[in-house]
């Protein structure tokens, strides 16, 4: 089915709501209603319409810029991978450090 064929086709057999954000397309305006293929694949355009969704231009876009965007995601989790890559810890005698001062000795100081 041609494009043009199968945008008709969708229109007569969907409402001209947009699946995504809800809004109600009549007149000059159902020219920013676009057919989405659920499956991502132009060419298959079945009669009964079950592969299309009709969205406004912006959800369209924004449906295609997600699967963009997932292409590029890692698909593991970077965090699980890190390992720690400092070697200095400031905080490591603090406890010592903010004790009384006569209970404490530090590095300095004669035992």
């Amino acid at each position: 089915m041609k494009k043009i064929e199968y945008r008709e086709q969708a229109l007569k057999i969907l409402p001209w709501v947009c699946g995504k954000c809800g809004r109600d397309f009549t007149g000059k305006k159902l020219r920013e209603l676009t057919v989405h293929h659920k499956d991502h694949n132009f060419r298959n355009n079945p009669p009964d319409g079950s592969n299309w969704e009709l969205l406004c231009i912006y959800c369209h876009d924004n449906e295609h810029s997600r699967s963009l965007d997932a292409e590029w995601l890692p698909t593991q989790d970077a965090d699980a991978e890190k390992t720690p890559t400092a070697t200095h810890t400031p905080f490591a005698d603090l406890k010592n450090l903010l004790r009384k001062p006569g209970k404490h000795k530090g590095k300095d100081e004669a035992d």
